[in-house]
């Protein structure tokens, strides 16, 4: 793999939970980083990352940025041959409206950040960070393709603005990306779709799907029983590895699914309670499928997601990874454990046993 490119990189986004893995592997190769972040002057998005450029062999340099501002990111990529663009929004519950929030920024800053691509010279890679669910939109889904599992040759073609908002915005910006990447032959696209990210996040601050799924685990939000629903767990900082091998190998093309294994909610119980006992509400059990669609709007679940995730199987191929980037994966309990430990570490989630019995219904 190529040591380091002529010239400086760009992270856009780079205080996310993904993006600050990718510019910690980075600075510890050497690279000078470039990073953007929406408000520099902001501590709780930038600390961390002057954290891990102290000392390490990379220099880093941060620029203010906003995905919905046109030419917001061309100071940032001045003399810049590759970039990583993970900026996105990551809003998948309560979504207020899904196109001011989700869609609009996903599209407008895939396109500003590669309409400044088209006019920085020195880019000769984009390496986008998609996602699974650019690939399928319910496990459902998985029922109507002539495979057993979903592969890089799948497109989520069933998420709209008012159903899986978050999915139909990361399909949106993808597919644009590829577009725009058509449309001339200077730089070269490479997508990375990871599955839900695990693991130890750098910021404490951040809030990834991941972070709040472990954190459901530990507040009892499944303490009665956890529904029959299925997860493809990738580990943030194999992620960051992919990303980084996604933007160094010359031969690399096309889309590249990151995917350790699936896991059930259920088989993810088992594992914090294997690894950290019974004084956290983890369930035990799966709750009817009946009982789960009955329960999703007390969970602000739709039911539409509900009836087209519950009880559904999910497979992916991750072939094509292992193969054109080399990755290996950790195994996901590496990964749910090593992000339930920090939860606990950082106070996020209580070590002191609770009395769980008194909150269930009618126990007063």
């Amino acid at each position: 793999m190529t040591t380091q490119p002529p010239g400086p990189v760009l992270v856009t986004g780079g205080n996310g939970y993904i993006a600050s893995w990718l510019v910690k592997r980075l600075l510890d190769r050497g690279f000078d980083v470039h990073a953007t972040v929406r408000d520099t002057r902001d501590p709780t998005r930038t600390d961390h990352l002057r954290a891990v450029a102290r000392g390490g062999p990379g220099s880093l340099s941060l620029f203010d940025a906003d995905l919905l501002e046109a030419a917001g990111f061309d100071r940032a990529m001045a003399g810049c041959h590759i970039v990583f663009h993970t900026a996105s929004p990551l809003i998948v519950r309560d979504v207020a409206d899904p196109v001011r929030d989700l869609v609009q920024p996903a599209t407008r800053g895939t396109r500003h950040v590669l309409e400044a691509v088209n006019r920085t010279p020195s880019v000769r890679r984009v390496v986008l960070t998609s996602s699974i669910v650019a690939i399928y939109g319910d496990a459902a889904d998985l029922q109507e393709i002539e495979a057993d599992r979903f592969d890089e040759s799948h497109w989520n073609s069933t998420s709209h603005a008012h159903h899986q908002p978050y999915s139909y915005s990361k399909t949106l910006a993808e597919r644009l990306a590829w577009e725009l990447a058509a449309g001339q032959d200077r730089w070269d696209l490479v997508a990375v779709n990871p599955g839900l990210v695990l693991g130890p996040g750098l910021s404490r601050h951040t809030s990834a799907e991941g972070v709040l799924v472990m954190r459901d685990f530990g507040n009892g939000y499944y303490r009665f029983g956890a529904p029959e629903l299925e997860f493809a767990i990738v580990d943030v900082r194999d992620v960051a590895e992919g990303h980084l091998r996604a933007g160094l190998l010359p031969r690399v093309r096309g889309r590249h699914i990151l995917v350790s294994e699936t896991l059930s909610l259920i088989e993810i119980a088992s594992i914090l309670r294997n690894r950290f006992g019974d004084g956290y509400p983890f369930p035990r059990q799966t709750v009817s499928r009946v009982a789960a669609l009955m329960l999703a709007p007390r969970r602000r679940i739709p039911q539409a997601v509900a009836r087209r995730n519950i009880g559904y199987p999910l497979r992916f191929h991750n072939r094509y990874a292992r193969e054109a980037l080399g990755m290996t994966f950790r195994p996901a309990a590496e990964s749910i454990v090593d992000h339930f430990r920090q939860l606990v570490d950082d106070g996020l989630v209580s070590r002191v046993r609770r009395n769980f019995e008194d909150a269930r219904p009618g126990s007063r």
